[in-house]
């Protein structure tokens, strides 16, 4: 099994009710070696359209954050907890979400063999988690699963929601989360040589 013929075979996926809605699968994309990847909750409109994970605003917005901290989004993997988008874009139901997940996304983690995983919102913290907390409760911590570290973040769409940069604000915190991640990425023996660069101790996105 590769991750090549894990998304073709995704494609044709008609296992829970969102596949009635979608104009495309979002499957994932990113660095199949990748020792970070990153867990959203759900496509949106404008990854239906395209079929890629996170393009849209938010997408936009993770890539500053990314790129600030100094992580190519091209050297991690990213992928949501289910695979077509949700009506309206609401949040997945807990049978989709477990569809998908037991399908697809089990499959993707033990291809991708990440060694630090960071969930983006309550739904993704929920399942590598294993319990309903809120965002605000289990973020900015270290959390395991499957002898994977876990660190969730907020979702960069609640931070659009939440522009201000104050200290203790959501977008804050994430600045503070991010780098945590960028520190413990660099702890970690390299998969492959990657160009590091400083990281400001001001927010950049």
């Amino acid at each position: 099994m590769t991750l090549e013929l894990l998304q073709a075979q995704a494609q044709a996926c008609t296992a829970c009710r969102l596949a009635e809605g979608r104009t495309r699968v979002v499957f994932g994309e990113g660095d199949p070696d990748a020792r970070l990847m990153f867990v959203g909750e759900g496509p949106g409109e404008e990854e239906d359209r395209t079929g890629r994970p996170f393009v849209g605003k938010a997408g936009q917005l993770l890539d500053r954050i990314l790129e600030a901290a100094g992580i190519p989004r091209a050297s991690v993997y990213i992928a949501n907890i289910v695979k077509c988008r949700p009506p309206g874009n609401r949040a997945p139901l807990p049978d989709e979400a477990r569809v998908c997940t037991d399908r697809w996304l089990r499959k993707q983690i033990e291809l991708v063999a990440p060694q630090i995983i960071v969930p983006l919102g309550g739904v993704a913290a929920e399942f590598f988690l294993g319990e309903k907390a809120p965002i605000t409760k289990v973020r900015g911590r270290w959390h395991e699963w499957h002898g994977i570290r876990v660190f969730p973040m907020f979702h960069p769409a609640y931070l659009l929601r939440n522009p201000s940069r104050a200290p203790g604000s959501p977008k804050h915190l994430t600045w503070l989360d991010i780098q945590e991640v960028k520190r413990a990425l660099d702890s970690l023996p390299p998969k492959e040589r990657r160009q590091v660069r400083a990281v400001s101790q001001e927010p950049l996105f």
